[in-house]
């Protein structure tokens, strides 16, 4: 079985198979289905190993899995990886993943997969202020894209992120038009880049509002027990909040376990959708993570290609309305 008998199958030319097998993405989608339901009636298997040294290309690309947290925004990169497999699967590439303790260890482990697997390219996640990771793989011209934006120089390099303040924002302007006034945030020190754009919408959606919300602000480390913590601290000042928005569905798990044991009435929304927060009802704000995930392929396999497409890609969040707001 070969391509000759494919493209004969398909009624196509053998580089349309070609193309079809090592840059789908050049291809019209229906010519690709076509190429794709032939190569599947015929069960042609290319030849990796020949396909490697005619491109020059291992078809392999690598993305760190995170460590193990609460089990609850964990959640958040496993739906993001299913669909990077997925994707980069349809374009003719396989994932690797690997584990890192650090920004050092995962630096030293992309030395050691360069020279043990010569990869085509890394997908980064968790970007944040003065990485280190992208610019060690710039410096060495070795392809990349981040899940994330660049936050200290955002043309630098490809990006795929997610709005983060639009989804704060989204959440408090939902508080605001039910009637809530004194609405607070519970978030993580400042310094990271998700974490202080994500407060952003909040303030300006505040400020926007003509509130005056700096004494509803709480910071700390992202989890239940810290959310909890913090959310009964605000319940006892002098002027309560009557709804809170927060950075994580942890933080929030934990602010809605202090509103319901303190009996107090007070609205409550979190942040990444989990299915901790389907399971209890509460309200959230969703991540676009399939698309994220196509998108950073797309961006990828145009790098590798030579034909880059638009390398900033900025994905909406959505609002998903439970119980608790």
């Amino acid at each position: 079985m070969t391509i000759a008998t494919v493209a004969r199958h398909a009624q196509v030319s053998r580089q349309t198979v070609s193309n079809v097998l090592n840059a789908p993405h050049i291809v019209r989608e229906d010519t690709r289905r076509r190429v794709q339901e032939a190569i599947t009636a015929l069960g042609y298997r290319a030849n990796q190993a020949a396909r490697q040294m005619r491109t020059g290309r291992s078809r392999l690309i690598a993305v760190r899995i995170e460590p193990t947290r609460d089990g609850i925004n964990g959640s958040v990169l496993d739906r993001f990886l299913h669909g990077l497999t997925e994707t980069a699967d349809a374009a003719g590439y396989r994932v690797m993943l690997y584990t890192a303790g650090d920004d050092n260890q995962e630096i030293a482990t992309y030395d050691d997969l360069l020279g043990a697997y010569d990869l085509d390219a890394f997908v980064l996640t968790g970007t944040k202020h003065g990485d280190p990771r992208t610019a060690w793989l710039a410096g060495r011209e070795v392809p990349f894209v981040t899940f994330g934006r660049p936050w200290d120089a955002p043309e630098s390099h490809p990006w795929v992120d997610v709005d983060n303040a639009d989804g704060t924002a989204q959440a408090t302007r939902r508080l605001l038009d039910t009637g809530h006034r004194r609405i607070a945030f519970i978030g993580w020190p400042t310094g990271s880049g998700v974490g202080d754009d994500r407060h952003t919408g909040w303030r300006t959606t505040m400020a926007a509002a003509g509130i005056d919300a700096a004494d509803l602000r709480r910071s700390t480390e992202d989890g239940i027990a810290a959310g909890e913590r913090e959310m009964r601290a605000l319940l006892t000042t002098a002027e309560p909040p009557t709804a809170v928005v927060c950075a994580s569905d942890s933080l929030a798990l934990g602010a809605l376990q202090a509103v319901r044991d303190t009996g107090t009435p007070a609205a409550v929304i979190g942040f990444d959708d989990t299915p901790v927060a389907a399971a209890v009802g509460l309200t959230s704000v969703s991540q676009p993570l399939a698309a994220a995930a196509a998108r950073c392929v797309e961006l990828l396999t145009g790098v590798l290609d030579g034909q880059p497409t638009n390398p900033h890609v900025l994905l909406q969040p959505a609002l998903v309305l439970r119980h608790t707001a």
